[in-house]
């Protein structure tokens, strides 16, 4: 997904986007890519100079593009993305369930604390506090946890959520949702002897993810392109359409204008707001 040095070298010159555009596109004719940015552009980042790939974006936090981001995490320090995402849930569940032990064994003596049936000493007040510690943070990790369940089931991330990826028929929040089966395993792989242990088992590579549209049949994909509606310009027209045989990348068939949205390359901060949110929220 890097650019050649001949191509980073004509790039780097050229002032006219619409060049730019071109040469980006001729570097990217053979990349598995389906989405694009709003205003139908090649996905790239000037920062780390590179071809984004799809659900790949870039996070001003740890300055570099992360693979299938999904937010930037400030309690791990870090960006959840594609080599790390079952691992957060298994944190988020691990989490979950040791708040729920604690509170279930505080509750006997914090009943007691309740009807005066402790003893006087500095130890109710502990007792107390881990309590209320222990059932705050399990209800906010249990929204969460339960927010990214839902997320798997529709195999989309926080910020595809906020932002719903561009394809060639425009944006689509359920673009890479395959089916509830399907989407778990996208995550968790295909040994559920695996899910539950901290072990990497997610699909693909993090660069090449299927979709909807791939898995169409070329007749669905030519009755959705006649449903769209017409363009009157030519940079905003819609990318024809292809049988999946005769070109891997659909999307960079049409001409376009080259402009990088600003939300693409803005602070991605929708999901660390999320979790900051969820996580105080009692």
């Amino acid at each position: 997904f890097c650019l050649s040095k001949v191509d980073k070298e004509q790039y780097e010159k050229e002032e006219r986007p619409e060049s730019q555009q071109e040469i980006l596109r001729r570097a990217a004719k053979d990349l598995p890519i389906y989405t694009t940015t709003a205003s139908r552009a090649i996905r790239y980042c000037d920062r780390c100079q590179l071809i984004k790939p799809d659900r790949c974006h870039h996070c001003s936090a740890c300055d570099v593009c992360v693979l299938k981001m999904d937010h930037h995490c400030p309690w791990v320090n870090n960006c959840v993305g594609f080599s790390n995402y079952k691992f957060f849930l298994l944190f988020l569940m691990y989490s979950l369930l040791y708040c729920f032990f604690v509170a279930a064994t505080v509750l006997q003596y914090f009943i007691k604390f309740w009807t005066n049936e402790l003893p006087d000493t500095h130890a109710k007040f502990h007792v107390l506090f881990l309590f209320f510690v222990a059932a705050m943070f399990f209800i906010s990790i249990l929204s969460l946890f339960s927010y990214h369940c839902w997320l798997v089931g529709k195999n989309r991330s926080t910020i595809e959520t906020f932002r719903a990826p561009t394809f060639r028929n425009g944006p689509d929040k359920n673009g890479f949702s395959l089916g509830c089966c399907k989407n778990l395993r996208e995550v968790f792989g295909d040994e559920k002897k695996y899910w539950l242990l901290p072990i990497f088992t997610s699909l693909g590579d993090g660069c090449n993810f299927p979709t909807r549209l791939v898995i169409m049949d070329p007749e669905q994909l030519a009755v959705s392109s006649q449903n769209e509606p017409a363009k009157s310009s030519v940079a905003n027209q819609p990318f024809p359409t292809r049988p999946l045989s005769e070109s891997q990348n659909r999307l960079l068939a049409g001409d376009c204008q080259w402009v990088e949205t600003g939300p693409e390359e803005e602070n991605v901060k929708s999901g660390s707001d999320f979790v900051v949110w969820f996580s105080f929220l009692c």
